[in-house]
């Protein structure tokens, strides 16, 4: 006598048999149909177009606004120059003329000032990290900041202040050098120098005084390294 399976929900369902497949029906009992139904119908909903999805999200339609947000987000905690954020705004397709609004109108209230910045970029980087005026410049360039503006922000250091500078780099690098013989120094110091954007006279100047302070025969370092 053949045994009967109760199955949850069904009062007569016999238990399939062994082989039996899945059913693919789409009656009230073949999953698959409602299931494809449930899925076909969610596609639909989240196929829209890409300005809807936008909208579904949140992000603002009008160009203006939404130059606004990206400058308000990129402005967070980090001082741009007003190059920088057109850059951002340009590589997300925002259109010129918004782009230009939004700018402008960060530049009148101040949250845009590009001679605040190169004055701030100068007094860390030089103190910071003992960059010469000369690699200052690259560096200020390089963000987009005007040459008067770069100029003024630069007169901030003088050529006396950026040899201490320099003198406080060679003393610190100094002790790493002992053991290696008088040129190989001076080329390591020098070429240290070099590489923050000094000068090569200041940087040999620099260079030979200190290793006279530690007994070096400097005669002949007067020539260009």
């Amino acid at each position: 006598m053949t045994r009967r399976t109760e199955w949850p929900g069904s009062d007569a369902e016999p238990a399939p048999g062994p082989g039996a497949g899945p059913d693919y029906g789409t009656g009230s009992g073949g999953g698959f149909g409602e299931g494809a139904g449930r899925r076909a119908r969610s596609r639909s909903r989240s196929s829209g177009s890409p300005s809807s999805s936008r909208a579904e999200k949140g992000e603002p339609r009008d160009p203006v606004e939404q130059a606004r947000n990206i400058c308000l987000r990129l402005l967070t905690g980090t001082p741009r120059t007003r190059k920088q954020l057109a850059d951002a705004l340009r590589k997300r397709e925002i259109p010129d003329e918004a782009a230009e609004e939004v700018l402008s109108r960060f530049e009148d209230v101040g949250l845009i000032d590009d001679a605040a910045f190169a004055d701030a970029w100068v007094e860390s980087r030089h103190h910071g990290r003992g960059l010469a005026r000369r690699a200052l410049v690259r560096e200020l360039r390089t963000k987009g900041v005007d040459s008067a503006v770069i100029d003024e922000a630069i007169g901030q250091l003088d050529s006396e202040q950026e040899e201490e500078t320099a003198r406080e780099l060679v003393a610190r690098k100094l002790r790493s050098t002992r053991g290696l013989d008088r040129d190989r120094r001076l080329r390591r110091l020098a070429g240290m120098l070099a590489r923050k954007g000094y000068g090569e006279g200041m940087a040999l100047r620099v260079v030979r005084q200190a290793l006279e302070e530690e007994g070096e025969d400097t005669e002949g370092l007067d020539e260009p390294f």
